[in-house]
């Protein structure tokens, strides 16, 4: 007990003499504490280094001031804040007592930009494209930016290879100059655009449907053999519109790639394409959910019909008109929708358009942006909607479509954004403008006219108001011509295109006829589609005719004719035209025809009225294979008792009825005594061509690629059978020549209208010129007074 209550007593002890030292221990570091706290605040903020930024300007940018406490985090903030200025190339942040010093290092101004080693792309394009300007802050990342700027613009231009390398010059007072030095390199063109999955169309063909060309020696005409990849992101829309036209629905376009050669001097263009089935319009209905609508009467804007082939822009087409007729029935805000049922086994593709009534939306306002050139009124009338109007998103999207279609716009997006109220919303129109003029000329040979040559300027969008403008010069050694054409395609704001032409031809047709022709003049046209597919076009011409220096040996009827002198023409015509090509150039399906009349007499020296047919058909017999047939025939009569001229006859040959030279084949001087039959004397008379009034041809043509030949060179072979004829001179003619005159030059005329035959081969080539074939033909069935040719080349007759 005693031991335990001094233990007790020792243990106490200790504890009390322990607490002295600790008590004083926690007192002195308490006392420290308190004079931390108090040198932690800021008192002052003092700013070093600066020599064009005031010292407020760069206290504004701290995420603290003075009387706050010092804080790292705050510290760190303020570093990065400073930095993002872009004002300086250096700070730091340091504290010495309750002062916080900023010291910076300012970047330099720029006191210029300049370019070096540049030739393709001027100093003004340039500069415009930088962001570094003189008078600015200099930053690296500014000068980084600016050079993959450059780089971008460069390789828009083609030329993948340019090197940038920007170069800093120290001026006094923190100033510098900027140079850019450029090594722009070879420029980097499309050398081969390649397809593979192409089954139903060659390579040939779908080269006419996309924009990017390969490279020729008329390329520099154009930028289009430039690899851009905006243009390949087009191009691999139009064909996958174009597989979508012809009936493939379930058209894939799986990639587009470019790959540059080992050089780096061009590009291989390669499209993937999964074609898939070819469909054809099965049944075709309309289902309504909208009360009272009356559904036979919006039938006759259907064109999707049973039983043709699949069409995708006839069925956009079906759905605008459906929706404007729905709107016109009193139902604004009505909405068609095609819904698609695929019959994999048929391969028909059946169509019902289902027609319910859309949100309750209004166009508050149209906003067109980007159009610096183009006119707003070129851009509105391509909507169907205005101000006001109920918003219909398939009538917004078919106007983006026709927008695209004018050719002004590399690219064409149109946005919505909320309007004023929830039942209000604005359409933005965002564009990017494009090239609209071109300057373009051709050489080419033909054994007709020898050696062809071509220059003509173009423009699209004259003055931003979307008018089109051509001035073509064209000639040989036969032939002289100079065109001039506008056209104003939305004449009076309404879908009406109207303009006019005025031209200056002069041919030599010695070889023919003995004559030189020189016609000169010009005519006011306007056209407007009727139906699907179907366009009138109206025309008033008058033109001067001249037939001159006449050859001394010339048939009595030619010289009769120049013995006239100029005669003014003036006429009335129209024409109508079906067209249902795939293509225009090398079409492989479809249907064109067209019916034209002109009546001259409205004023004048002469009178007579011409008509004038011609049908073109295209089958493809297999994927690569078509057959075309061509069916032609025209008439000419005088009226009010007027004879017809010569030169207002038909003259046909080979661009008709190959195997014959040119006016090869119809009436002719024969050059013979009506009685005797004795061949007048060649110094006298001249066996020429005197034109008919009757004429008709036919051909039957089968196109196929040529073995052993690849298809990107755009090379088919075809066998042909022509058929044809013309006849009856005009009654002047025959009185010229017959019966004999006191002289004794008198002769008669050839005349016949037996049929003309020939068949032979040819090879079709799509060259860069444009299109060229060469035919070897022979005449099977020809009258014994025709002239014949065996071999024809010059520039492909589109048909």
């Amino acid at each position: 007990m005693v031991r335990w209550t001094l233990e007790r007593g020792l243990l106490a002890a200790l504890l009390v003499l322990s607490s002295v030292p600790l008590s004083l221990g926690l007192s002195a570091s308490f006392g420290d504490l308190s004079a931390v706290a108090q040198s932690a605040v800021i008192r002052s903020i003092v700013v070093e280094g600066n020599r064009r930024v005031e010292p407020e300007t760069v206290r504004s940018y701290l995420t603290f001031s003075s009387g706050d406490t010092y804080n790292p985090a705050e510290i760190d903030q303020s570093l990065k804040t400073l930095f993002a200025t872009g004002l300086f190339q250096d700070v730091r942040i340091r504290r010495q007592g309750g002062t916080i010093i900023v010291i910076v290092v300012e970047n330099p101004i720029v006191n210029r930009v300049a370019f070096e080693g540049n030739r393709e792309i001027e100093d003004a394009t340039l500069a415009s494209e930088v962001q570094l300007k003189p008078r600015a802050v200099y930053t690296r990342a500014r000068v980084q930016a600016d050079v993959q700027r450059i780089l971008n613009l460069y390789r828009r231009q083609g030329l993948y290879a340019a090197q940038v390398d920007p170069k800093i010059i120290n001026l006094d007072n923190n100033r510098i100059d900027v140079v850019f030095e450029i090594n722009e390199g070879p420029t980097t063109k499309v050398r081969a655009i390649n397809f593979i999955g192409n089954q139903a169309f060659s390579d040939s063909q779908l080269r006419f449907v996309i924009t990017t060309t390969r490279t020729n020696f008329l390329s520099f005409l154009k930028n289009t053999n430039i690899y851009d990849p905006d243009r390949l992101n087009l191009d691999r829309e139009l064909l996958r519109q174009f597989y979508l036209k012809n009936g493939y629905a379930d058209v894939r376009i799986v990639s587009a790639t470019a790959d540059l050669d080992r050089d780096g001097r061009g590009f291989f263009i390669t499209f993937t394409i999964e074609e898939g089935e070819r469909y054809r319009f099965g049944y075709v209905d309309i289902e309504s959910a909208l009360p009272s609508l009356n559904i036979e009467a919006l039938r006759g804007g259907i064109l999707t019909k049973p039983g043709r082939r699949y069409n995708a822009e006839k069925v956009e087409k079906t759905v605008e008109a459906l929706t404007v007729l729905v709107s016109e029935q009193g139902y604004a805000f009505g909405q068609v929708r095609p819904r698609f049922e695929r019959d994999q086994a048929t391969h028909t593709m059946n169509i019902v358009y289902v027609i319910d009534e859309g949100p309750r939306v209004y166009i508050e306002r149209i906003n067109i942006v980007g159009n610096f050139r183009t006119e707003d009124g070129v851009i509105r009338r391509q909507f169907r909607l205005a101000e006001g109007d109920a918003y219909n998103r398939l009538l917004v999207e078919a106007a983006r479509k026709r927008l695209r279609a004018l050719g002004f716009f590399k690219s064409v997006d149109i946005e919505t954004e909320p309007g004023s109220a929830p039942d209000r919303v604005i359409l933005v129109v965002n564009v990017v403008e494009q090239p609209t003029g071109e300057l373009s000329f051709g050489v080419g040979y033909s054994t007709q006219e020898g050696v062809i040559g071509d220059v003509s300027i173009t423009e699209r969008n004259l003055m931003g108001k979307g008018q089109y403008v051509r001035l073509g010069f064209s000639g040989s050694l036969d032939r002289a011509q100079v065109d001039f054409s506008f056209t104003e395609p939305n004449f009076l704001d309404r879908n009406m295109a109207a303009g006019f032409d005025l031209f200056y031809k002069d041919v030599n047709l010695q070889d023919a006829a003995s004559f030189n022709q020189r016609d000169a003049g010009g005519n006011l046209r306007v056209g407007f589609p009727i139906a699907d597919n179907t366009q009138m076009g109206l025309r008033y011409r008058f033109n001067q005719q001249e037939i001159y220096d006449v050859s001394n040996n010339a048939s009595l009827a030619v010289k009769q004719a120049a013995d006239e002198g100029a005669v003014n023409v003036s006429s009335v015509g129209y024409t109508v035209a079906y067209d249902t090509r795939n293509l225009p150039q090398s079409p492989s399906s479809g249907i064109f025809a067209s019916f034209s009349q002109d009546f001259a007499g409205v004023g004048g020296d002469v009178n007579y009225i011409r008509s004038v047919v011609d049908t073109r058909g295209y089958y493809p017999i297999t994927n690569k294979i078509t057959l075309v047939g061509r069916v032609q025939g025209g008439a000419i009569e005088g009226w009010g008792g007027d004879d017809l001229r010569l030169s207002d006859l038909f003259f046909k040959g080979g661009e008709t009825i190959r195997g014959f030279e040119r006016a090869g084949y119809g009436p002719r001087d024969a050059c013979e005594n009506p009685t005797t039959g004795k061949r007048l004397s060649r110094n006298t008379c001249q066996r020429d061509a005197l034109g008919g009034k009757y004429f008709w041809a036919t051909t039957a043509e089968l196109r196929f690629p040529l073995p052993m030949v690849p298809d990107n060179l755009g090379m088919q072979g075809a066998i042909f059978v022509d058929a044809g004829s013309l006849w009856e001179p005009s009654q002047s003619a025959i009185d010229a020549v017959y019966p004999a005159p006191p002289k004794g030059e008198g002769s008669f005329i050839f005349d016949s209208s037996d049929i003309r035959l020939s068949t032979g081969f040819s090879i079709i080539w799509q060259s860069p010129l444009g299109p060229l074939r060469a035919d070897i033909a022979d005449a099977l069935l020809k009258a014994d007074f025709d002239k014949t040719e065996l071999f024809r080349f010059g520039a492909s007759t589109n048909f």
